[in-house]
């Protein structure tokens, strides 16, 4: 089980490495700051301490699911997907400025988490809870994103 938690660390945080590469200078960027954003925009430091917060939650959570699901060609078939919407969304959003690409991946990637949410419930239990700030986060992050395409 450790094991397992280690190695989904490793893939989270490297994908959120390579996500934040491609950030990079978006947020302090001209055309990020002149974006009309949600009045509900969190600080920017709310956003790596989220994203840190997450990554380990979901990390237990996989490994958890790991030990209950059969069928893991399906379950890594799935966390890859998750893994290339994670990544793909800073590039597309912060380095191409493609605002609606951007809320196309990350309405993509909330569905695909809220389906591990809601079709491992009676799997995991308790256990559950774990994916639950990756969903709940996801829920606020896809609606600045749908804020922003709506409003700019």
């Amino acid at each position: 089980m450790i094991l397992r938690v280690v190695l989904f660390l490793i893939l989270n945080f490297s994908a959120l490495a390579i996500g934040g590469f491609f950030t990079g200078a978006g947020v302090p960027s001209e055309w990020y700051i002149e974006l009309n954003k949600a009045p509900w925009t969190p600080p920017g430091w709310v956003f790596g301490a989220a994203w840190t917060s997450i990554m380990i939650c979901y990390s237990i959570f996989m490994a958890f699911l790991w030990d209950k699901i059969s069928n893991k060609r399906w379950l890594l078939t799935l966390y890859t997907f998750q893994w290339i919407l994670n990544v793909s969304w800073n590039p597309a959003f912060f380095y191409a400025h493609q605002v609606a690409l951007g809320l196309l991946l990350i309405s993509s990637l909330t569905l695909l988490i809220a389906y591990f949410f809601f079709g491992n419930i009676e799997k995991l239990k308790w256990k559950i809870i774990f994916v639950l700030p990756y969903l709940v986060w996801l829920l606020i992050a896809t609606s600045l994103n749908g804020y922003i395409l709506i409003y700019n």
